[in-house]
């Protein structure tokens, strides 16, 4: 069991949502709640796998987890879903800011990287990175987060 939740997952979460961004927008004109219901079932469905492949991979080799292992693992695998709020809730009030589909497609996407990027200080400034580390891993992160952007214009155009 890890000794102290961290934001990795939420990282990871980020990605995610970023590259469901980028997949629906490849597929051209949808409503908005669907690409909502997509990022946010998404993240719980990588969720439940991270939370399984935590729960049972060495661990059942040594013995079962019990409940406050699994609800342990629940929290700290938690940031994946919680990643995917952000551009859900971005896609959703894409209409009151004007924006058409395309519109919200690029916001969701930048605050997914955004997310990214905040979820990797965080997880350095946790672990007590200093400061050039933190903005060593932003910028890591911005990289990550532009490469994802580059494969939405390629995909898409």
């Amino acid at each position: 069991m890890r000794a102290h939740a961290d934001y990795t997952g939420g990282v990871y979460g980020s990605m995610l949502a970023a590259s469901v961004v980028v997949g629906a927008g490849a597929l051209g004109s949808f409503p908005r709640a669907e690409l909502v219901l997509l990022l946010l079932l998404t993240g719980l469905v990588f969720w439940l796998a991270h939370v399984h492949a935590e729960l049972f991979g060495a661990r059942l080799a040594r013995n079962p987890p019990d409940r406050r292992e699994v609800l342990h693992v629940c929290r700290d695998e938690w940031p994946i879903v919680k990643a995917a709020v952000p551009p859900a809730a971005a896609v959703a009030v894409s209409p009151l800011l004007g924006l058409d589909v395309q519109g919200s497609l690029w916001l969701a996407l930048s605050v997914a990287v955004a997310g990214q990027v905040g979820w990797s200080v965080a997880a350095a400034h946790r672990a007590g990175a200093s400061g050039r580390l933190m903005a060593t891993t932003a910028s890591v992160n911005v990289l990550l987060g532009l490469l994802i952007v580059v494969f939405k214009i390629a995909v898409t155009h």
